[in-house]
């Protein structure tokens, strides 16, 4: 068989393996291995046989050479050409009785067919020959055909076939004392095992296989010693990825070194370069990313070296991959470019197909679903091209998914729908599971159960038709958890204990432990809580051996709503608090926009469910100090709130924090990450208490590890600790923030019972409301049809005041009695954070009696109480800066602009500005913007502030200076003020896209850096008095998160502000110059605080015929510190 085997192990390794399961991986490897062995032996064995010169066999001759060039051209059509002409030659073979070249012509056949993802007619062939070579007694060929018809059975997922026909050919080989191909065939043997879980099979096989080889290195020299090293190596690797699987990640380290080091003997620089791809993935499995990293850039610079263009796209996408992997999807996208680049140059369309596909993959997980549809449609169109039916099935289901994120329903539906026309004509029973599951997700979006139905019990059929115990119990348990959903309670539980029986034969005890979850759900919808609590506590068990601490804090939520509705609060309360400290004791490690979305969702209902507890139990012990815990749950949960926000948004912050320890707070977080996921894996399989334990132990000690380095930030970085590791703030520490003429007023708006606390010096009133739907009912009419409307729209002051005193009556009237004309200082939730409280009033006026709030009273809005704790803490001893201006305003965003007057003929295509572009389109979207649009207000504006201000004390931007290198130059520091007049993009739906808007076109009109993100404002240094901005636009729609706003603002005072002025929407360009003229006037020539002076400010235009509207005056809020 050696003869056969031309090539080393570059044949063993699936593109992209770090996106494989090990098992997955093999099954990849086994197939692209056995396509390389077939492709050798149709032209050697033919070249044997052409000896007579009769014209049928010339022109035999000549219809294989034509079909093998139209094999080598690669695409769907030429290989179907390819089999038209090969089976003319069959013909040809048949008539004139050469039974060798038939059986191998059909070899040949079954080779195109599955390069064409047709497994089943590939068999056909490789069998019809098969039976050939037996009649003929063709040992050799045999043994060649039977090892591969073995691989192409382990590829399918059929390994008991495969090792039928593997231990055939293996038979055959000792027989001839064939030493080299034997150890080929044990290699492949020892894989399937592999991937079957048979470690110790695996192992012994792998090992037989090594002997055999080193046996037949005897007497070898030059080519034929390298080959054996080559075939040595195969072998190791694979005993390295056993090992792997094991958990031995030291032993699997080794034995890839050893791998390597054959290569190096053999002088094989490409598979050393594989080899390195393969230890980088065994260093990402345990956390160690740099490492990962640093044995991927090796294996580049051999690749380069070489010239080896193709591999060097491969490992680019390797390195893509793990960039992806932490949530770094900007290195993601310009590796991925880079491998895209490369293998358009070389032509591997493969390659080409795979890298769009985990480009889309990256713009999917950011939430960008038109991109992502799109790439993923030039990755189908290749695998079309190419004759990938496997891969075009895969894709289509890709984007099917995409579309269900999109919520677009029917065209999730359509794709799905061919996808599995393509799986059923391939025979891919797994993969029609996985696309079903696909289905079944969208119908229950939908709600449309009896379809959902009818797909899991389509599962279920064809689970029993495979006899597959994993399928069967999938099926189980979608139907289980469909007949929940539609509120058939009784036959949810009747199946969802069918499926736990099932998973607990496979011993899939993760799969398990999310079915007892859904029992115990069915078991509350039942009314049944004790067996509710007792379930619940069998899935805690379970996921506590797992090590799966975010599903134990879900659990936990739920025994405590239990115990809650059966009356036990106390109980209730200890349950959720340790869901509470699950929660902000580990780091979500969610990826894609829809699990982040729903994680976040979760984490809020779980300190909603605690603040309305503890108001519970203070509603009946008053005196027992449970609405003071209930206000510090309320900062919690904001506190919380913004540290996934910066996760979501993945804000990498290096400001005011020493570099050494950021690197280490990595590495130690994906370590930790790493041995939960061993942890996990290890519980589903048959391992010792000891493996267990000293894995458990290894994950106590990095976590100890980790409360140190915590411990250690906080003392040398309290800034930066103070928004990734927040400590909760007590009633007393926000009391100590309060002057005997402040009021603190805080919301938290709850499903069925909405709170507000009043605070001052000295003392605590605590409030319940109405829920949540109905305040914010009330609040977006407000926002969306009153306060925010450009053209008034014929509503008169007096009809926008009944529109605010409605809300008012709802928020406000409750302590109307209490507010005096002090200060105050007002902390909002989800919708209430956009309505600017200066245009409500106490809730008793009416109509041509409206008196705005701001008439009596200075009100400022914080993001949380404990934001201007922090904010004093950071600010306390810091000078002034010596200058006292600097304003943007009136940037160029449009190659269209009339200021732009060179046009160039091409857009520059650089992945960093599309990615830009299209974060701008989806933000802007969601405040029903197709474009963003000059500002031309914001030059008039800037041009009168400027006024007020010395030359000499002042700084400018407009037009294509106003731009990024201006906004985040070290030169801003020196200045008390800075004032952006230009778009600030406040998403209430997708907080992460919340920025700034500089000038997008450089002067020669080519796009440029431009969008200031929270990434960027988190990390700018701007030691300001006051930041100004004053064109923010926003919008209320289904879905309000307050979250926009706090990361835009609380990224602003990390960055040095002591207090933020936004506009809460698109101001009329008149009235905000002439505002603005007021405001800076009452600060810089009357020396008034900025909070007074924007009052002042407001007032003079509320008093004004044709201001009058809160439209034009009460858009602008001032957030931060309101002492001078």
């Amino acid at each position: 068989m050696n003869k056969l085997k031309s090539t080393f192990i570059l044949e063993r390794f699936p593109r992209y393996f770090t996106r494989c399961s090990l098992t997955v991986l093999l099954s990849v490897v086994l197939l692209s291995d056995a396509v390389g062995a077939t492709s050798r032996i149709t032209p050697l064995q033919i070249a044997q046989q052409t000896t007579p010169q009769n014209a049928k066999r010339a022109r035999g001759q000549q219809l294989l050479q034509e079909a093998q060039k139209l094999y080598e051209q690669g695409t769907a059509e030429s290989q179907q050409q390819a089999i038209a002409k090969y089976a003319a030659a069959l013909k040809i073979w048949q008539e004139i009785g050469d039974r060798n070249l038939a059986a191998n012509t059909l070899i040949a056949i079954g080779k195109v067919y599955f390069q064409l993802s047709e497994a089943k007619k590939a068999l056909d062939f490789y069998n019809q020959g098969l039976a050939i070579q037996v009649a003929q007694k063709d040992l050799q060929g045999q043994a060649d055909t039977l090892y591969t018809i073995g691989r192409i059975y382990a590829g399918l997922g059929e390994p008991q076939k495969a090792l039928n026909s593997l231990n055939q050919a293996l038979e055959i080989q000792r027989a001839r004392k064939e030493l080299a191909g034997q150890g080929e065939t044990l290699t492949i043997i020892g894989a399937v095992y592999f991937s079957v879980g048979d470690n110790q099979n695996a192992l012994n096989f792998l090992n037989q296989a090594l002997q055999a080889q080193r046996q037949a290195q005897n007497g070898l020299s030059g080519a034929a010693l390298a080959l054996n090293f080559g075939q040595q190596a195969s072998t190791l690797s694979v005993i390295a990825g056993t090992y792997h699987a094991l958990g031995q990640s030291q032993k699997a380290i080794d034995y890839y070194n050893q791998t390597r080091s054959l290569f190096q003997k053999a002088g094989n620089r490409n598979g050393e370069a594989e080899i390195l791809n393969q230890i980088s993935l065994v260093y990402n499995s345990l956390g160690e990313k740099q490492k990962a990293l640093d044995a991927l850039n090796q294996a580049l610079v051999i690749q380069r070296s070489d010239r080896n263009r193709n591999r060097e796209a491969f490992t680019l996408g390797n390195i893509a991959a793990i960039y992806q992997s932490f949530g770094d999807y900007q290195q993601a996208l310009n590796s991925y470019n880079q491998a895209l680049e490369l293998s358009r140059q070389v032509g591997d369309r493969s390659i080409e197909a795979g890298t769009l596909q985990g480009m889309a993959l990256v713009y999917s997980f950011l939430g960008d679903y038109n991109l992502s549809v799109e790439t993923y449609n030039q990755a189908l169109e290749i695998f079309k091209q190419i004759g990938d039916r496997s891969s075009q099935a895969q894709t289509l289901d890709s984007i099917a998914s995409v579309y269900r994120l999109a919520e677009d329903y029917p065209k999730a539906l359509d794709y799905y729908n061919q996808a599995l026309t393509l799986w059923r004509e391939q025979g891919a029973v797994f993969p029609e599971f996985a696309t079903l599951t696909g289905v079944i997700r969208v119908h229950e979006s939908l709600k449309d159960y009896p379809k959902a139905l009818e797909t899991a019990n389509q599962v279920l059929t064809l689970s029993r038709q495979q006899k597959s115990g994993f399928i069967e119990a999938s099926a189980l348990a979608l139907l289980g958890r469909i007949y929940q959903a539609s509120g058939d309670y009784q036959k949810a539980l009747d199946f969802s204990t069918q499926a736990v029986a099932g998973w607990r034969k496979l011993k899939r005890r993760d799969a398990e432990a999310k079915v007892l979850g859904n029992i115990g759900n069915s078991y509350n919808a039942l009314k049944q809580p004790q067996q509710a609590i007792a379930t619940y506590n069998q899935q805690l068990a379970l996921l506590r051996t797992l090590g799966d601490r975010t599903s134990e804090a879900d659990t936990l939520y739920f025994i405590a709503l239990t115990e809650r509705d059966r009356g036990n609060l106390q109980a209730a309360r200890t349950q959720i608090e340790s869901t509470i400290k699950i929660v902000e004791d580990t780091r979500s490690k969610v990826t894609s926009q829809e699990l982040r979305t729903s994680y976040f969702a979760t984490v809020q209902k779980y300190y909603e469910f605690y603040i309305d507890l503890l108001m519970q139990l203070h509603k009946q012990n008053p005196s027992q100090g449970y609405a003071a815990l209930a206000l510090q749950a309320s900062e919690r949960s904001r506190a919380r709130g913004l540290v996934e926000l910066l996760t979501e948004a993945n804000v990498d912050i290096k400001k005011d924090v020493n570099p050494k320890l950021l690197t280490q707070e990595s590495r130690l977080q994906w370590q930790i990450d790493a041995k939960e996921k061993k942890l996990s894996e290890l519980s589903n399989q048959n391992n010792t208490p000891q493996q267990l334990t000293t894995l458990t132990a290894e994950l106590t000690n990095l976590l100890d590890q980790q409360e140190q380095l915590k411990t250690k930030i906080r003392a040398q970085n309290p800034e930066y600790a103070a928004l990734k590791y927040p400590e909760p703030i007590t009633l007393p520490q926000i009391q100590q923030q309060l002057d005997k003429d402040t009021l603190l007023l805080e919301y938290s708006l709850g499903e069925k019972r909405s709170y507000l606390w009043l605070v001052t010096p000295n003392s605590l009133n605590s409030y319940q409301l109405p829920g949540r739907e109905q305040i914010e009912k009330v609040a977006k009419n407000l926002y969306n049809n009153y306060l925010k409307n450009p053209g008034i729209q014929g509503f008169s002051p007096e009809e926008t005041a009944q529109a605010t005193d409605e809300l008012s009556k709802l928020i406000l009237a409750p302590v109307a009695d209490k507010l005096g004309q002090k200060r105050l200082v007002v902390v909002g939730d989800d919708a209430l954070q956009y309505i600017p409280f200066a245009a409500l009033t106490s809730g008793k006026s009416v109509g041509s009696k409206y008196q705005p709030l701001v008439v009596n009273h200075e009100i400022i809005s914080l993001p949380s109480a404990s934001t201007i704790a922090i904010l004093r803490k950071e600010l306390k001893g810091r000078a002034k800066a010596p200058k006292n201006l600097a304003i943007l305003a009136d940037p160029v965003f449009s190659a269209s602009d009339e200021r732009v007057s060179a046009k160039p003929s091409n857009i520059l295509n650089d992945p960093n500005l599309e990615l830009q572009a299209s974060a701008l389109n989806r933000s802007a979207s969601e405040i029903n913007r197709s474009n963003v649009e000059r500002l031309k207000g914001t030059r008039t504006e800037a041009q009168e502030i400027l006024k007020l201000v010395p030359p000499s004390e002042r700084l400018q931007a407009l037009d294509f200076d106003a731009n990024y290198n201006w906004a985040t130059n070290k030169q801003l520091s020196q200045y008390r003020i800075i004032h952006f007049a230009t778009h600030g993009l406040v998403n209430s739906k997708e907080p992460e896209l919340s920025g700034i808007v500089l000038s997008l076109i450089d002067k020669q009109g080519k796009p440029q850096r431009g969008f200031l993100r929270l990434d960027d404002i988190f990390n700018l240094n701007f030691p300001a008095e006051l930041v100004v901005l004053s064109a923010c636009k926003t919008g209320l729609g289904k879905e309000v998160k307050g979250e926009g706003l706090v990361g835009l603002t609380r990224g602003l005072m990390y960055a040095g502000a002591a207090r933020v002025v936004v506009s809460l929407w698109n101001v009329d360009d008149e009235a905000t110059s002439s505002l603005m003229q007021q405001f800076y006037s009452q600060m810089l020539q009357q020396g008034k605080s900025p909070a007074a002076a924007l009052r002042a400010a407001q007032i003079q235009l509320w008093q004004q015929e044709q201001w009058r509207n809160p439209y034009f005056w009460a858009g602008f809020t001032l957030l931060g510190e309101w002492r001078e």
